[in-house]
């Protein structure tokens, strides 16, 4: 016996088992549960007594005792009984379950232990069996019967199929076996062409229920084989009536039969049936069949005087019979399109007509036939067409105004249909709209027109990237007075189709309207291709290509764009689907974006291709600016290195003419040669570090590089060189600059100075030019050289 709690040691566990075991605390409780079986939701009363003496191990101590409803703690009350029994009580008020143990424990040792139990149930009384049917079989004749079983009453319950003759006591036929809803009871209880009582009983718990009962005669439900069908024909000759031969199974000629005759052709919706036929065997008549077309018929019997219950026979196997072809009938739906063929007044038509539906068509339609005069008796007219299709193009005179349409078959050819090749220069309707009738239809609605219509035809076409033509996507409402039509022939889901609508009148045909659907639409196949157009810094242009028509899938209602950054949130915005280019605002400059596009139907969208893109730094215009201000600068440079290069004064002022003292006549003097260093004067020494040149200043009133006529014929007195020596054994001439020369020049170091005599002169008033006797301290730089003139200033100055 298991405990009812949890978590005790496995040795405590292990002795209390041997101690029930062995002690015997099985007999030690009682459970008793009032009522056991109950009605689901009902209140349930149960009692636990215990006798201490007989529990091992509980004699001493206060009992307690607890309930478990499976494994769920319920709580009871408690008492002492007579004896020294320990007696709990325990109430249910609503037992929703349809079974359920319900134990009673005792505490022992700190754990919960099963004394007793007991099983509880809970359903419904049993449900009234329903449609009860028996069939006698001839093989054995025994009775078979079934009925429909009730609702789950969720308790065991005992079904039997129950008979009784006229004068008879209710005897049980049979018993369903595994739970099946049928039986089949003996031929020795059945009592055959007299009446019988037949019904179900179901009983369990909670009480009893009956079907409705069957009174029958068996005979009247036996169940016969079926017949046979022996011959079909037709009679008399082109007529629509056929004659049927048939036979009954073996085993019945001696019964009086009940019969039906059901047949169809291969395109009709349902059988069409034929009843009435009664007798043992023989022929039967039937009228009002097409011409030209297979038939499937069948046959079934059972006893003419058996009750409606009685059950027919099985179908006989099927037998086709194809009924004999005779010429088309009635007129043909005709439509027309005509064009001028140009040069030789011809005019091409386009004829279009509607097959013969089978009642009309007699059998089989080997071709037509179009002609330019109805056939006469003795002559048959031009013929300008003759073809097994349901259109034909053709060319006629231009004065022709009339064509003969017929059909023929193997049994002749119909009556022409006159086709009047009308102008269509009518008054068109006022609108035209066309909503989905179905997933392979379309209703089309128009307003009347003002003046009264015969007829209207549609036309639908298919819009495809290839144009192509259907010659039967086309129909004829005859009704004036109609305001709309369904399509059905060649409709397709998530296509569009173009829909025209021609008034007819009396006389002339209407101007066409036209419009546009779809019978169901669903999300774009794909989403366009985004192309870069233009970009800036701040703006990016998209285009894109519109959607061919057969990824569509419907109506395009919006495009919408989609675009961000690795920093921004997605941003979007939505365009009509008649434009193909979006630009783009508010971007960031020198930043990569994210873009695509999705495509919207009323049924749905499609996401595109992701474009990645990157704003520049500058706009256009700014990088032109750019460009024409770096141009510009460039210009002005340019011209003014020009407008220095042609300006002389400018020149002179800028970049001053500055005299080559090699080329000075100074340059020019050839040293003389020194007595007292004739090595010296030998040799050509190197550069001379000239410390100081002195410019003398003129004297006022003197031009410079003009002598005095009285001074010219002097006689020049030869100086004595002073040589100042700078280093060892290079020397260094000091002569002595007169006139006016520049002033503050810097001294060339290129070409280097020679050594020279210096010579001795004349001054002013006859003087003799001064020799330096003494080195100077200083000598200043050399402010310029004046070249050309009649007169070179060699002067010094010392300090």
């Amino acid at each position: 016996m298991a405990g009812c709690g949890a978590g005790t040691p496995f040795l405590r566990q292990l002795s209390l088992l041997l101690l029930l075991h062995l002690g015997g605390t099985l007999g030690c409780a009682s459970v008793t549960v009032s009522p056991p079986i109950v009605p689901l939701g009902s209140a349930v009363r149960a009692s636990c007594t215990v006798q201490r003496e007989l529990c091992h191990g509980l004699e001493q101590g206060r009992v307690r005792i607890s309930w478990m409803l499976d494994n769920k703690l319920v709580a009871g009350s408690q008492r002492q009984g007579p004896g020294g029994t320990e007696v709990s009580n325990l109430t249910l008020p609503r037992f929703n379950h349809t079974q359920a143990r319900l134990f009673c424990c005792v505490e022992w040792n700190g754990t919960r232990q099963r004394v007793g139990m007991a099983e509880i149930r809970a359903g419904y009384p049993p449900a009234k069996p329903l449609n009860l049917s028996c069939v006698l079989n001839l093989g054995d004749y025994g009775l078979t019967c079934q009925w429909q079983q009730g609702t789950d009453s969720h308790l065991p319950t005992s079904v039997v199929l129950k008979c009784t003759g006229s004068r008879a006591q209710a005897v049980t036929g049979c018993t369903p076996r595994g739970g099946h809803s049928h039986c089949t009871v003996p031929r020795r209880l059945l009592q055959l062409y007299r009446q019988m009582e037949i019904w179900v009983s179901a009983t369990n718990a909670l009480g009893t229920a009956e079907s409705e009962h069957l009174r029958i005669d068996p005979m009247d439900v036996a169940k016969l084989d079926p017949p046979t069908l022996q011959s079909i024909q037709s009679i008399p000759f082109q007529t629509d009536c056929i004659a049927l031969a048939w036979d009954v199974a073996w085993g019945t000629e001696h019964m009086e039969l009940q019969c039906e005759l059901r047949y169809r052709a291969p395109e009709d919706p349902a059988w069409a049936l034929v009843t009435g036929i009664v007798g043992q065997a023989g022929t039967a008549q039937r009228c009002g069949f097409l011409f030209g077309t297979q038939y499937r018929f069948q046959m079934r019997c059972r006893r003419s005087s058996a009750s409606p219950l009685a059950s027919w026979s099985e179908w006989s196997p099927s037998r086709n019979y194809t009924t004999h072809e005779k010429a088309p009938a009635g007129k043909l739906d005709a439509w027309w399109g005509a064009q001028p063929a140009g040069a030789g007044g011809r005019l091409e038509v386009q004829l279009r007509w509607k097959a013969p539906r089978q009642r009309e068509a007699n059998g089989r339609v080997l071709g037509y036939r179009v002609t330019l005069s109805p056939r006469r008796r003795g002559r048959d007219p031009p013929t300008v067409c003759n073809t097994t299709l349901t259109q034909c193009n053709f060319s006629v005179p231009a004065a022709t105004r009339r064509v003969y349409l017929s059909a023929y078959n193997a049994a002749g050819e119909s009556a022409p249909t006159e086709v009047i090749l009308l102008e269509r220069t009518g008054q068109p309707l006022a609108g035209l709209r066309a909503v989905p009738g179905g997933e392979r239809s379309l209703w089309v609605h128009w307003e009347a027109p003002l003046a009264p219509a015969i007829a209207y035809v549609l036309e639908w076409q298919r819009v495809a990237a290839e144009p192509g033509h259907c010659s039967s996507c086309w129909q004829m409402e005859r009704d004036g007075a109609a305001t709309a039509a369904l399509i059905q022939d060649g409709i397709e889901p998530f296509q569009r189709y173009n829909i025209s609508l021609y008034p007819l009148y009396e006389g002339s045909v209407g101007v066409p309207i036209h419009t546009t659907a779809y019978s169901q639409q669903k999300a774009p196949s794909h989403a366009p291709k985004l192309h870069l157009k233009r970009i800036s810094k701040s703006e990016a242009e998209l285009c894109w290509e519109p959607l061919p028509v057969e990824m569509q899938n419907g109506f395009i209602t919006s495009y919408t764009i989609f675009w961000a950054s690795s920093n921004t949130n997605v941003a979007s915005a939505t365009v009509t689907p008649s434009l193909s280019s979006f630009a783009i605002r508010g971007l960031k400059p020198s930043t990569l974006y994210k873009v695509h596009i999705m495509a919207s139907t009323a049924a749905g969208s499609t996401n595109g291709t992701s474009l990645t893109l990157v704003t520049t730094v500058l706009d256009d215009g700014e990088i032109q600016f750019l460009f024409l201000s770096l141009g510009l600068v460039f210009v002005g440079l340019v011209v003014l290195l020009i407008c220095f290069q042609k300006n002389e004064r400018m020149k002179e002022q800028l970049w001053p003419s500055v005299p080559d003292p090699a080329n000075s006549s100074l340059g020019k003097w050839v040293p003389a040669a020194l007595p007292q260093e004739p090595l010296l004067a030998a040799r050509e020494p190197g550069p001379a570090a000239i410390s100081t040149v002195t410019v003398l200043e003129g004297e006022p009133g003197k031009q410079p590089g003009k002598e005095p006529p009285g001074l010219a014929a002097a006689p020049a007195a030869l100086p004595r060189p002073y040589v100042r020596q700078e280093a060892p054994g290079e020397p260094v001439q000091y002569a002595r600059l007169g006139g006016a020369g520049y002033r503050g020049q810097r001294l060339l170091p290129e070409p280097a100075p020679r050594f020279y005599e210096n010579l001795r002169g004349r001054g002013d008033g006859g003087g003799d030019w001064g020799v330096l006797e003494e080195p100077p301290a200083t000598f200043p730089l050399l402010q310029g050289l004046r070249l050309g003139g009649a007169e070179e200033l060699h002067e010094c100055r010392a300090d």
